[in-house]
């Protein structure tokens, strides 16, 4: 039985991800260097918390990506979260520019995933390696995708729980304030009643 040579494909996925968290005051610009072309970046970022000491704000941010000549790839306004992926047309650095209209600093978790596909030619016996490899690259992929949805997810439920621990210190400063309201208004019924019968008490009797 002749063996027959084949050609199969290895597709090698090789994703870089950087995720920070920093804070804003007025503009912040933030640069990631793709090696590749036809490179899918992805990216995703939430408000996380303001320094408003009394809610979270729903301004939002503003968010312009430009290329690497300065030109203008995508631009979202006014989000307090949002995720955008885009296929990269040209290597270089890519600028990420956030702007905060809100007068209070605010704090921002911002992600950044390259997907690269590297294509390698190689001789094998056996032309079950492609469909093998084939899976093995989608299993990558689709690991790497959870672990940037995990990131955005995480950043979510910080934010969520930033705001309800402040929707409880509100409720509580809204019931102490209730609290000693009541307490003034009965102090004062008490006051001014002791005040109405010591008139009665003085007045002379007929």
């Amino acid at each position: 039985m002749e063996l027959k040579y084949v050609i199969v494909v290895i597709v090698m996925k090789v994703v870089i991800t950087q995720g920070i968290r920093f804070e804003i005051d007025r503009e912040e610009c933030l640069s990631h260097n793709v090696d590749y072309e036809g490179d899918t970046l992805h990216l995703s970022f939430v408000v996380v918390k303001s320094d408003t000491p009394w809610h979270l704000t729903d301004d939002g941010v503003h968010l312009l990506i430009k290329g690497p000549s300065g030109e203008k790839i995508h631009e979202i306004r006014d989000k307090i979260s949002e995720k955008y992926n885009f296929v990269v047309r040209k290597r270089g650095v890519y600028r990420f520019c956030f702007t905060n209209k809100s007068p209070y600093h605010e704090t921002i978790d911002f992600d950044v995933q390259v997907a690269h596909f590297a294509v390698h030619d190689q001789h094998a016996k056996d032309e079950h390696f492609s469909p093998l490899l084939e899976q093995i690259a989608q299993l990558e992929e689709a690991l790497y995708n959870i672990q940037f949805e995990q990131h955005w997810l995480d950043a979510q439920t910080d934010r969520q729980a930033l705001v309800n621990e402040n929707m409880s210190k509100r409720a509580l400063q809204k019931a102490m304030f209730e609290s000693a309201f009541l307490v003034g208004a009965s102090v004062l019924q008490v006051f001014l009643l002791k005040h109405l019968f010591d008139r009665k008490r003085g007045l002379p009797r007929v």
